[in-house]
Order: C-alpha cells, then structure tokens, then sequence
C-alpha cells in the first residue's frame, strides 16, 4: 500500500499539512491565512470547548458575548495595546457604501469592549470580582499562516476579570493557569505543560505580568499553549473602570485576562501524531471506540449492533460502522489517521470463534478478545492509552531538554529541543541576541520549576527553543 503521509522524520511540517488534509480536519479558506475547519476537526475543537467552559464555569466566571466590531479609538486608549496589535489589524474603513466616519477594527482580542462595558457595569465593592468569558472568533493578519497554529482568523475563548485588589487579581490570573489550562491540558489533552512567565520582552500588550503554558512538539520545537495576564491597572484607567470602596473612596480596579485558542488543535497534532495519523487522547475523544464489521456474514450486524449497546451503556462514546460493501483495509486506515483510540472488528471468522479483535491505535496492540469481555478491555485501555499519551510526550521532553549554563550552549540545545539556562546568563541582551536567531525564550521559572512572582526573583531559570 503506498504511504499515506509523509514520514514525520523526513519533513515534519509537510507530514503535519498530509495530516490535517488526510484526516479531514481542516482546508484552506478562500481569503488567505483564514481556515475552514471540517467536522472531524470541529468535533475535537468542541469536545475541548465543553471541558474548558466546565472548568472556566467552576472557577466562576459566566460566558457573555460581545461585538466582533470595535471603535478604532477604543484601542488607542491602551498605548501599549495599539501599539501591540498595530501590525495584525484588520480595520473596516467602508460600509454600507460610505466611508465611515471613525475606522471600525475587527476584533484581535477584547480587553478595550471589555473595558469599555466593565466600567458601566461597576460601581461598588459589591459588584466585584466580575468574571466574564466569551467564546468567539478573532482576527489577526498573519503573515506566515499556518492551519490551526497561525492562522488569520481562529476560534477561541476569552476571559476578563475585574478585581478590588492587586493580591486577588493575580491570584484568579494564577488560578485559570492552574485549575483551568493546566488541569485541561494534562488531564484531557494528555500533553505535559511547563507553567511559567513571559519575560517583559513577550509580554501581552499592555499587560504587567503574563503567564504561559508550554509545550514540546514532537520536533523539539515549542508551543505556546495558553496565557493569563494580569492587566494591573491599565486597562482600568484607560477606560476608567472604578468601584466604590468600603471606605467610600473611588478606587481604580485591577484586570486580568487569559485565553485559549484552535491552536491547542495543532498542538495535539504535533505532540501525539505519528506517521499513521491522529492519536487522540481517549478522554477527548469524540469517538472513544469504533465497531467495524470485517465482513457482512450471519450475525455478524446483530453482534456488532449489540457490542455497541453495551459499550454506549458503559459510558464509552462508540460508533458502529457496517459499511460491509466499502473495502475493510480503507476504512481502517481512516480510522488510524482520525486517531480513534479503539476499533473493534468483528467478521464471521471471529463470531465463530466467540471473539472480537481489540486494536489498540496508541500502543498497535492488536489481540482477540471474548465477546462476554469486550466492555471491560475496551474500558481499560481507554485508561491506560490515556497515560501511555501523556507518558511517551513526557519522555520525549525530559530527553530532548538540557540544562546548560551558558548562553551560546542554549542556542545550540534550542536547535534540536529545549535549553534550561540561569536567566542572569541571558539577560534582557541575549534574549535579543537569541531571537535575532530564530531561538525565543519561552518562559522564566524557578528552579523548583514553579511560576515566579516577579521578574527579578534571584536564580530564575530561563527555557529557550524554537517555537511556531
């Protein structure tokens, strides 16, 4: 059979574009850098959305929806956040066959509307914290694009906050990097994250601290899966968002903001994909097992229809595919490229024998099992398949990451993996050196791998690699 994809060690990004075309994820839009995403990708994008919104929903914060378009002087409040986004603006100077009279931009991202709208909805200590999020789409104009990772329009969830105090503000940014992201991206994504701060130079803009979540692509490269930003108090006074105090004095709030986007999509691809497809992860995926019927032969529909019922029952999210008069080989081979975690085939041969066949996508094991005993192996290797996931990435990570302690050996490391290096070693200097070399610094961390407080916390460790 001649190969599907590109192997992932002869070109890994042409093998990540043959994925994404195979497995019916995604296509190119009509308008350059924009995406259409097909049903089996925006199964995975809503199954990520339903478990993020669960967890956002536990840390208190209420979905709202606001406009795609926002008044041109509403971002030039913020001179950092202009400043920021300039390059990626896509702005509306016409309509309805006139000229506007003030330039309407297509939403980039939504702390100035926020802002605009938290300052009328606050008034006293009372109204606080306000916790929002919203689910929405967002346009950047990207210049390299690429599907899911970077692409001009993407799909995303946004959130802000508004705090009476600095101290709570920071906390609730540290808790969606923690409860939400993290938990979500460990849990459910079976992908390891280290947590850490962006150095001033990576900032967000018009942010005072942001904080990251990254992770190691099956390249070595690294990928920014998530942020969380404490906004201080500039968006507040740009847009003057005030309470009244306990006290009764007028006070300033303090912000945050945080997002996660499709690009968790690409991540998924590049950290478990393998040169047969998707693996996806059993508690993510939106079909957890797959009966096949091998061959149309007396009872053979009866006894896959029946193994479904019983594993739906079970919990498992199952489809049952019959199509007896498509040739079988085909239809396994798009099963391994969508990455479904089981498949369960069933054919005259088997029936006989009282079995049915387990095959395994994240591991390749392939073994018959006893009818009676098919809901019960099926459910454990859903378990353990979810593990093998996250322990194979770990691996690969843990290898392809040194600690060195000098600038010049990082930049080496960064070109096959990750470099850990004393921060003092780097500098503001040979961040700058690094970036002229395609090679950024992802994040700062303590030693004991946790996010620091502050950007001059002595003995910080620096985490430099090529990222997309």
């Amino acid at each position: 059979m001649a190969r599907v994809l590109t192997p992932r060690a002869e070109d890994f990004p042409r093998w990540y574009q043959d994925l994404i075309a195979k497995a019916q994820l995604a296509d190119n839009g009509p308008v350059r850098g924009t995406m259409v995403i097909r049903p089996t990708g925006y199964a995975l994008w809503e199954r990520m959305q339903g478990e993020m919104d669960a967890r956002i929903k536990a840390a208190g914060a209420e979905n709202a929806y606001f406009p795609l378009f926002i008044p041109e002087s509403y971002l030039r409040r913020e001179a950092q956040h202009v400043e920021g986004f300039s390059p990626e603006l896509a702005v509306v100077t016409h309509a309805g066959g006139k000229e506007l009279a003030e330039p309407i931009v297509v939403r980039p991202t939504s702390e100035t509307i926020f802002g605009e709208f938290m300052a009328k909805w606050v008034d006293s200590y009372r109204d606080l914290p306000l916790l929002l999020n919203q689910w929405a789409n967002v346009v950047r104009w990207e210049l390299r694009p690429r599907t899911f990772l970077r692409t001009t329009e993407f799909l995303w969830q946004e959130g802000h906050t508004a705090h009476a105090t600095e101290a709570d503000a920071a906390a609730y940014a540290r808790r969606i990097l923690h409860h939400v992201y993290e938990d979500f991206m460990v849990n459910l994504l079976a992908i390891p994250v280290v947590p850490g701060r962006k150095t001033v130079g990576e900032r967000f803009a018009g942010a005072t601290n942001t904080m990251t979540l990254e992770a190691m692509m099956g390249d070595g490269k690294a990928l920014q899966m998530g942020t969380s930003h404490e906004l201080g108090q500039n968006f507040a006074k740009a847009f003057d968002i005030t309470y009244s105090s306990q006290a009764g004095s007028l006070e300033h709030c303090w912000t945050t903001s945080w997002g996660s986007t499709t690009r968790m999509i690409g991540g998924l691809i590049m950290v478990h994909g393998d040169d047969s497809g998707l693996r996806i992860p059993p508690r993510l995926a939106p079909v957890q097992a797959n009966i096949m019927v091998v061959k149309a032969g007396e009872g053979v529909a009866e006894a896959a229809a029946k193994l479904r019922d019983e594993l739906a029952a079970a919990g498992v999210r199952v489809t049952l595919d019959d199509r007896a008069d498509v040739p079988f080989g085909r239809r396994a081979v798009d099963a391994e490229l969508k990455g479904i975690p089981v498949r369960i085939e069933v054919g005259p041969r088997d029936l006989a024998a009282g079995n049915a066949v387990l095959v395994r996508r994240i591991t390749g094991a392939k073994a018959p099992v006893p009818l009676g005993e098919v809901v019960a192996a099926v459910t454990a290797a859903l378990k353990a398949d979810q593990q093998q996931l996250f322990d194979d990435a770990l691996a690969l990570r843990e290898e392809r990451t040194v600690d060195v302690k000098t600038l010049g050996d990082a930049l080496e490391a960064a070109q096959t993996g990750w470099a850990r290096v004393p921060w003092s070693a780097v500098g503001v200097e040979g961040e700058a050196e690094a970036n002229g070399k395609a090679v950024t610094v992802r994040c700062l961390i303590r030693p004991d791998g946790t996010v620091p407080d502050a950007d001059d916390e002595p003995d910080l460790v620096a985490i430099l690699a090529r990222a997309y």
